[in-house]
């Protein structure tokens, strides 16, 4: 028999809710949680490159200096080798210097010789026993005899291949009885004290930096970083990268190497004493409304804030009624409705 359609409608009316159901959370949810903490956040650029040797500057010399000869000749002394630390006015090397020795001796006695003709001349004046015309010759021969010596002298200078730094002897190719001129490094020095990061930094965040930023180096396998600061930014653009180099001081004692690969993260904000959340915290609606939602005992409870600084996987917060230490959920934030009865589990 088929009923009346009048007669099946009461069964499909749900029976009314009793009084408070309406106000109970939905079904249990299971998130997990973590703790609003105080904390320092910052916003940083990360940028690559490697370690180079500190450029000169402004009554600062360069870092790093190439040694040639100063004119072509054979090498017939060597007094160095690669890894040893050398000094400022150190002879290195030197070529054949037989002809400038020569010179130097021949000079030498021109000018005994000038000396003492003049010193007999100033006496014979003296008695008047010559004449002013004959004390000048003898003088104009001293100064000659001088000025050769200084020339001989200055050859002789030539010769030799004087490190113009105090640093260690990075390369050293001068070998006994090998022709070099001035268009062969020797010697190459440089003043491991003095480095600097080298990086490339993308046109659009290098609008945030500026020379004294502090910024942190990482190299490869290193436990801890380096910490240094910017010494300069170039103003122009790598049109091939769209890049600009940046320069960041290493400190004496860093353990980094001249050409070794780093990645640097420079620091462009610091917010000091703030709230922070971890990211997965933050649910952001479609209409750009930020909410949280704080645990207190088995219930989730909504809380607009305003969510600011992001630094890693934790962000800043602002809002009414926020304190450190308040439980907040993580995973499982998504969407929460404004109160749930929630039970939290570990991760």
């Amino acid at each position: 028999m088929q009923l009346h359609p009048l007669l099946i409608l009461p069964l499909l009316i749900a029976p009314p809710l009793q009084a408070g159901e309406a106000d109970q959370p939905p079904t249990e949810v299971a998130v997990q949680v973590a703790k609003i903490t105080r904390t320092t956040l910052t916003r940083s650029v990360t940028a690559y490159g490697a370690i180079d040797f500190e450029p000169a500057g402004k009554d600062l010399a360069p870092a790093i200096a190439r040694l040639s000869p100063a004119v072509a000749g054979l090498i017939t002394e060597i007094n160095g080798v690669e890894g040893q630390q050398v000094n400022q006015g150190e002879v290195l090397f030197k070529l054949d210097s037989r002809a400038a020795d020569a010179a130097v001796v021949k000079a030498t006695l021109s000018i005994k010789f000038a000396t003492a003709n003049f010193e007999r001349q100033q006496q014979l004046a003296a008695a008047e026993g010559t004449s002013e015309k004959q004390v000048l010759e003898a003088g104009q021969a001293l100064a000659q005899a001088e000025a050769e010596l200084a020339t001989a002298k200055v050859q002789q200078s030539l010769l030799r291949g004087v490190a113009p730094m105090n640093g260690t002897l990075l390369k050293f190719t001068a070998r006994p009885g090998e022709a070099a001129d001035a268009t062969t490094v020797l010697a190459e020095i440089a003043d491991l004290d003095r480095l600097v990061a080298a990086l490339r930094v993308p046109r659009l965040e290098a609008a945030a930096l500026q020379p004294g930023q502090p910024a942190k180096l990482h190299a490869t396998g290193a436990a801890t970083p380096v910490a240094g600061n910017i010494t300069f930014i170039s103003p122009q653009v790598d049109a091939t990268s769209d890049t600009l180099l940046v320069r960041v001081r290493v400190p004496k004692g860093s353990g980094l190497r001249p050409g070794e690969f780093v990645t640097a993260c420079i620091v462009v904000e610091e917010h000091a004493d703030k709230l922070a959340v971890p990211r997965a915290s933050v649910y952001t609606n479609g209409e750009g409304v930020s909410t949280i939602s704080i645990v207190e005992g088995d219930l989730a409870q909504q809380r607009v804030v305003k969510a600011g600084l992001r630094d890693g996987e934790w962000i800043e917060i602002e809002g009414a009624g926020l304190r450190e230490g308040a439980t907040v959920v993580t995973v499982g934030s998504y969407a929460l409705p404004e109160q749930t009865k929630v039970r939290i589990v570990e991760p």
